[in-house]
């Protein structure tokens, strides 16, 4: 665990050790934030504050030392002087970038006209052992950002601005519905039997029921179950799991909103996404509906677009019927897809999938999608080859999939058995009888709504990864017994 640590900062805190200066003190003196030291500074000059933060590069001026002291609201200037701190002087080499401290002092300015602390006293909060990146040429590749994050967010003040403003979008998106009288819930995470979307599951085993179990691909089953028992609008917020490929839109584990709602249908869920977006250009983008993703210009502000499914297909696919199996197997050829194998419907959905999204530059709802890749929606009353279904995107990506949700227990249990026959790795070995059965006591007419969260934020914070909003994205473990590297080096590619 000490490779990588520099000798000359072990060195110095053994020496604070003999000195008796505890490197690590159970509690210092913490201070005011320092963008409150920072506002209406001029008006406080002459005042004593503290403050404590981390330190940056030191510049020593002999009698005369500087520094900066930064913490999650802000960086202000540190001004060391020999004549104002006989105590600390004789340990003030000791003390070094990267450590972590607590200043009192004097508000003022240096002949240059910065704001500065003149520090009266100083404490040792924590002694780093490891410096952090150099300033312009630190943690820089990206794998390592990742790896490394608590360094990633002490580097990059961009970082720490994108995950605080990715909790400022889950508390808006919480605020809009608690604002329409919903209820947040929370549903289990193990799960029996895996369902509510079209995914590989991830699967465990418990012991003292000898059962095997599922970390759940979405919640949305059992949300539903709740609308049969009376809870007329319900969310629930939280990580669903699935176990496929990582990409820049894909993590292993990610943030999902549900919602559903009795006597509404899609319709009304379409109002209700534009409702939620309005509400993030209020609260979140200040008013302005524009954000810049992956260098491109995108107005948030609704009213969005709207296409049907099967229009887009045929759009970007001539002559080729979505529901003609030849016809669509020859174009999945033509497009060099993977055909072997692959259920009718999910390949045409495929072959959508390869021709249309990268076309939908949005925001636009791409609604009333084809019944066999919709089997928890409800039909069109004019035509059952589709449903009441629409997916929201924006930049070719799809940010959310909504329908009206079927309440009809006896096309419920055949959809289940069809999926049962056509199974693959995405789909349940068994039907869900416990489901089926909650429905048989009867549920409301209802519309409910799935979002990606990290997605949402990818877009609102101008984020070209979904790794870039996830904290602790999944990555390849590395070797244990190699250097993880204070130096920033990592011994294997994800």
């Amino acid at each position: 665990m000490t490779d990588g640590i520099a000798g000359d900062r072990l060195d110095k805190l053994n020496a604070l050790r003999d000195a008796g200066i505890d490197p690590y003190p159970a509690r210092v003196a913490k201070g005011q934030p320092i963008a409150e030291v920072l506002d209406g500074f001029d008006d406080k000059i002459d005042s004593t504050v503290t403050i404590a933060g981390r330190l940056s590069q030191i510049r020593d001026f002999g009698k005369l030392r500087f520094s900066h002291l930064t913490d999650r609201t802000g960086s202000l200037q540190i001004g060391f002087e020999r004549d104002r701190l006989a105590e600390f002087w004789p340990t003030r080499k000791k003390i070094e970038s990267n450590d972590l401290i607590s200043v009192t002092g004097v508000l003022g300015h240096t002949k240059k006209g910065e704001r500065t602390i003149w520090a009266t006293e100083v404490t040792l909060a924590s002694k780093a052992l490891r410096p952090a990146p150099e300033k312009w040429h630190g943690l820089q590749d990206q794998e390592q950002r990742y790896r490394m994050r608590y360094v990633d967010l002490f580097a990059n003040p961009g970082v720490r601005e994108a995950f605080a403003t990715r909790s400022k979008i889950v508390r808006e998106v919480r605020n809009y519905f608690d604002s329409l009288d919903y209820l947040e819930v929370e549903t289990p995470i193990l799960q029996p039997l895996f369902g509510g979307a079209a995914a590989r599951p991830f699967t465990t085993h418990h012991n003292a029921l000898d059962m095997p179990l599922f970390l759940r691909i979405a919640p949305e089953l059992y949300l539903k179950r709740l609308i049969v028992g009376g809870m007329e609008r319900v969310y629930e917020i939280g990580r669903v799991f699935r176990n496929e490929g990582i990409s820049t839109r894909h993590n292993p584990e990610f943030t999902m909103l549900e919602s559903y709602e009795a006597w509404a249908d899609y319709k009304d869920i379409m109002d209700r996404v534009e409702g939620l977006f309005q509400h993030l250009v209020d609260k979140v983008l200040g008013g302005d509906g524009k954000v810049t993703f992956r260098e491109v210009e995108y107005d948030l502000k609704p009213p969005f677009q709207k296409a049907r499914y099967l229009d887009l297909f045929a759009e970007q696919n001539p002559g080729v019927d979505w529901f003609d199996h030849d016809a669509v197997t020859a174009r999945a050829k033509q497009l060099k897809l993977k055909t072997d194998g692959i259920e009718p419907a999910k390949l045409a959905n495929d072959v959508f999938e390869a021709t249309v999204e990268d076309t939908l530059s949005g925001p636009v709802f791409v609604h009333d999608y084809p019944t066999a890749i919709s089997p928890l929606a409800k039909r069109m009353v004019d035509d059952a080859r589709v449903t009441e279904r629409f997916e929201l995107f924006v930049a070719g990506m799809e940010l959310g999939n909504a329908f009206s949700e079927l309440n009809d227990a006896i096309d419920q249990e055949q959809r289940f058995k069809d999926q049962v026959v056509d199974k693959d790795d995405e789909t349940p070995g068994e039907v869900d009888v416990d489901y089926v059965t909650a429905l048989e006591f009867g549920m409301p007419p209802a519309g409910g709504l799935g979002i990606g969260i990290d997605r949402l934020c990818m877009l609102l914070t101008g984020s070209t990864s979904i790794r870039d909003v996830v904290l602790f994205p999944l990555l390849r473990r590395i070797d244990p017994n190699a250097n993880a590297g204070g130096d920033g080096e990592a011994n294997t590619a994800q």
